[in-house]
């Protein structure tokens, strides 16, 4: 837990997820870990209180993408959509430790991966983007040149 990937010296943004892909084929990110281990009962009841209390602190403390455009996360139109935090959310980076605390309880992997480039912007704020990782990318601009012959 807690390996961190790198690609640059010039790190800008930073990402929390599993190394493992979900059912959807997809990397499922700290949040959403621990969410996962809430609807499988899983969590005791501080760490309930700790993921309802956190929840509810970062639902008001920056905006969530889908709510500006509710396709942000269309597999279709934008397939393993991911959101990366920027460097200048400390304020939000500095409680995600806590959620790895009960990731790590649980015997749940999540990794940090830092990039400057995490691939092709499909939303941004002052604290977040939102992209379409580039081998993704790619492959779905493949699958479109393909079923246009």
């Amino acid at each position: 837990m807690g390996m961190i990937d790198s690609d640059s010296e010039a790190v800008q943004y930073v990402r929390f997820q599993s190394p493992h892909r979900n059912s959807r084929g997809h990397f499922t990110g700290v949040f959403g870990l621990v969410n996962n281990l809430a609807r499988e009962g899983k969590l005791s009841d501080e760490q309930e209180n700790f993921r309802r209390c956190n929840n509810s602190w970062y639902d008001a403390a920056y905006t969530d993408p889908s709510t500006v455009d509710p396709h942000v996360y269309d597999d279709e139109i934008n397939p393993g959509a991911a959101a990366w935090f920027k460097p200048s959310a400390t304020h939000l980076l500095a409680r995600v430790s806590g959620y790895l605390e009960v990731l790590s309880a649980h015997g749940v992997d999540c990794r940090a991966l830092r990039s400057a480039d995490p691939g092709r912007v499909i939303y941004e704020d002052d604290v977040q983007i939102v992209v379409v990782p580039h081998a993704l990318d790619a492959t779905a601009a493949d699958e479109s040149i393909n079923t246009r012959r």
